[in-house]
Order: C-alpha cells, then structure tokens, then sequence
C-alpha cells in the first residue's frame, strides 16, 4: 500500500475512535481515542509504519503550541503573578523526580539512559518525541510517554474529583 495511503488510513482510525470516544466524557477524550485507534492499526501488523511527510510533525506542533497559547491571555498573566511560586516548584520537583526516577529505571531495569531519561522528563509526548528522535530513540521515548500520558488522563480527572470535589463546576 503507498505510503500516503497508509497514513491516511492511520488519520482515519485515529479519527474514528478520537471521535467515538468524545460520547465518554472522559477529558481530553478525542486524543486518547486519536492515539488507540491508531496505535490499535500499528500493533495490528496489518499495515506499514506510519511514514510522516517531512515536516507534518513541526507543523503538527506548530499547530497544538498554536492552540495551547491562544488559551493565555491577560487573566492567565495575572494568575500567573499569584501562581509563580508554585509553578516553579513544581517544575524543578518533576524535573529532579524525572532525572532520578530515570537514572533509577536506566540502572535496575536496563534501559538504556537516554531513553529512561527522557521517558521520565516532565513533558508533553510530541515534544519530548521529537527530542528523543534527534538522539535517535524517538518511538521508545513516545511509547513511554503514550504509556504515561494515557494513565494520566486515565486517572487524574477521577483522583481530582475524590480529593478537590467542590472546586469543580
């Protein structure tokens, strides 16, 4: 099957799902769908690996940095004066809780470093991809972050509702 075939067969599954699970409810829905319908195609063996255009993932980026930053605003400016304590603890927890959870998961479970490293860096699956596959271990790193962010959103919305119900709308 032509690769672009292949792709377009893959947006489809993707979508499909990504679209059937918005019906859950469950938050951010529409990507885990996006990402089971089409990891479901790839574990299948069934069809080819994916082979993206050149450039479609910047672009992708480009796009969901695009869509992530029109959600900042002056309100979101001014929470941030409140909220810049904690932001920065809590970015230099998760950064120092990934380096040691990855150095720990490199040396007792025989990950290679990079990839364990990466793999526990707080961040988002696409951008941490992307760096890994600059040092060559792009698809182990997005399969430990598709593993995590699956799980995340899997469970955080249920822990948040037990431990913060009245905060929620």
């Amino acid at each position: 099957m032509p690769s672009l075939l292949t792709l377009l067969v893959y947006i489809l599954g993707g979508a499909a799902l990504g679209s059937l699970m918005i019906l859950t409810g469950i938050p951010a829905a529409p990507l885990l769908g996006a990402i089971f319908g089409a990891g479901l195609l790839s574990i299948s063996g069934q069809l080819e690996v994916a082979a993206w255009p050149l450039g479609t993932k910047t672009i992708l980026g480009i796009g969901i940095g695009t869509v992530i930053g029109t959600g900042i605003n002056r309100e979101t400016l001014g929470e941030l004066q409140l909220l810049w304590k904690p932001a920065l603890i809590i970015t230099f927890t998760l950064l120092i809780t990934g380096i040691l959870v990855g150095l720990l998961v490199s040396k007792y479970l025989g990950v290679e470093t990079v990839v364990a490293l990466l793999g526990a860096a707080p961040g988002g699956t696409i951008g941490m991809s992307l760096v890994g596959s600059e040092f060559g271990v792009g698809a182990a790193v997005a399969a430990l972050h598709a593993v995590r962010l699956i799980t995340v959103l899997f469970l955080i919305p249920s822990i948040v509702n037990f431990l913060a119900p009245k905060t929620l709308p």
